[in-house]
């Protein structure tokens, strides 16, 4: 089984139909496309076969024999569910010239690529150019699975526990107040944390690896030139089926560019504990669905471009969040007085580089 991925390989993982990005299948011939359904790569094939063949020739692969599952790297946004990396393959198109779609097992299913310590293998600089910044650019959303390590992350949710037991924790508050009905809204409870608090020292370290990797995206993150960030909102949904409605993050125009998110519950299982985040992408008729597992790190634009939404959650459900903010559009915002309220207007510098640039 091959563990080399192609920079094509890397940057094409999404349904080249309706661009779904998760529980994906590859092309079994040029093994550089991916479709969410046998039926979305016939449909697709009038405009693929052309980009397939070439391929196939490149790669002297016979036409009519379609390789194994390729293994891959476990920097991309597609992953997989334990159940669906388990889950058959599809059953090859009735099209002889049509090649199969190969089961693609993501780093949560039994081909897990990450390195003996449970990190993630790229280095900062690698994870923020090769993944984030091609994953950002091109879907707006970018999720990156073993991001700290089991060790380092069983550090943070203890953080995170021992404040959730403090009684810190207060309702979550909505970016316009302009209702009582905030709960019916949002079900979280949050507190804002700087990173310098007493039992807070591995949240800080999170934070520092989150300022890293947006350091190393060297202003290549869109248009946007990013020169803070928030407080860290630690989050938690009791598990009594409260979620988030869809929203929109930053609506207004308040500053705040990427969102950054990182989960910390073992052994989730959606099926069961519910708390899916639901993004609705812009401009796209399908949704990505992203569990909130643990050591896992998601990003995705703040604006208009991704609505999403918090499913029910039937078991406690902890996530830490920063926003990133855009120096000119905050500047802006400060003009029209459309900065967000409370700690989520209140800008701090990033941390400084936890690791040699």
């Amino acid at each position: 089984m091959e563990k080399q991925q192609s920079d094509l390989d890397r940057d094409r993982q999404y349904c080249e139909l309706c661009g779904k990005m998760e529980n994906l299948l590859k092309c079994g011939r040029c093994r550089s496309s991916f479709y969410c359904s046998k039926e979305h790569q016939k449909q697709h094939w009038k405009k693929h076969k052309l980009i397939c063949k070439e391929a196939d020739k490149a790669q002297q692969l016979p036409k009519q024999m379609p390789e194994q599952a390729q293994e891959v790297p476990e920097k991309c946004p597609q992953k997989k569910s334990p159940e669906q990396a388990d889950s058959a393959s599809l059953p090859q198109p009735t099209d002889a010239d049509i090649p199969g779609v190969d089961d693609t097992p993501g780093v949560d299913g039994p081909n897990n690529t990450a390195t003996p310590n449970g990190q993630s293998s790229s280095s900062p600089q690698k994870l923020a150019m090769e993944c984030i910044v091609p994953c950002m650019n091109k879907h707006g959303i970018c999720v990156v699975d073993n991001f700290l390590g089991t060790e380092t992350g069983l550090g943070i949710l203890d953080n995170v526990k021992a404040l959730h037991k403090t009684g810190r924790f207060t309702d979550g508050q909505l970016v316009s107040q302009k209702s009582d009905s905030t709960k019916d809204i949002r079900g979280d409870k949050i507190t804002w944390i700087e990173g310098k608090e007493t039992g807070c020292e591995k949240i800080r370290f999170l934070m520092s690896r989150m300022d890293d990797l947006i350091r190393h995206c060297k202003g290549k993150l869109g248009n946007y030139t990013i020169n803070g960030r928030t407080k860290a909102m630690v989050a938690c949904y009791p598990g009594n089926g409260t979620g988030y409605v869809r929203h929109v993050d930053n609506p207004n125009g308040d500053g705040r560019c990427v969102t950054c998110i990182y989960y910390l519950n073992k052994d989730w299982n959606a099926k069961e504990h519910g708390g899916l985040l639901r993004i609705f992408p812009e401009g796209k008729a399908q949704f990505a669905d992203i569990e909130p597992k643990f050591d896992r790190l998601l990003l995705f634009w703040s604006d208009r471009r991704n609505p999403h939404e918090v499913q029910p959650a039937f078991s406690t459900r902890y996530a830490i969040t920063v926003w990133y903010f855009d120096a000119d559009e905050r500047a802006r915002a400060k003009e029209k007085y459309l900065t967000g309220t409370g700690e989520k207007g209140v800008k701090v510098e990033l941390n400084k580089p936890s690791d040699p640039s």
